[in-house]
């Protein structure tokens, strides 16, 4: 079962003295940390006012937070959104679904290991697969075939030498 929240981000600073937080987010665009109007805090919602991206980052004014007395406070706190207010479209999913998935062989159908970590170096993703070797998968259609999040599974064709990458 998918967990209801996803971490979106961290609060790594306050921001002027009205209370604004400096939010460095986990997502592939700030801009989609400023599309909600409720953020959790430790699994506490807080509303929010308003926010923008300031130099790659978000910078947030949230409800009960007026000074920054009560902004630092909320220091390296991380921030998590509902994943119901999402609203992704079909198709896509939270990298963090993907942590633990299967990895599949197409042409064997072996399970080659699981997928422990995700590299977003600037050219593509890059999967991280734990089995009885470690080794890294570009996350390109050429070698990742099938993403089932659901099923908790991708599947990919090799090429040689892959498996020895790590």
């Amino acid at each position: 079962m998918k967990h209801p929240f996803i971490e979106t981000g961290k609060i790594v600073n306050t921001h002027g003295i009205r209370g604004e937080v400096k939010i460095v987010p986990w997502a592939d665009s700030p801009d989609f940390l400023c599309r909600f109007s409720t953020v959790y805090l430790d699994g506490q919602p807080y509303r929010v006012r308003s926010s923008y991206v300031h130099k790659g980052n978000v910078v947030a004014s949230l409800e009960g937070v007026d000074s920054i007395d009560d902004a630092v406070h909320l220091k390296e706190k991380v921030v998590s959104i509902a994943r119901e207010d999402a609203g992704l479209e079909p198709g896509q999913f939270f990298l963090a679904d993907l942590l633990g998935a299967q990895v599949r062989d197409a042409d064997s159908g072996a399970v080659l290991g699981h997928v422990a970590d995700i590299l977003t170096p600037p050219a593509n993703r890059v999967y991280v697969v734990e089995g009885e070797r470690r080794f890294m998968i570009p996350a390109v259609p050429e070698f990742v075939l099938e993403t089932n999040v659901d099923q908790g599974y991708i599947v990919v064709r090799l090429i040689e030498g892959m498996m020895d990458l790590v």
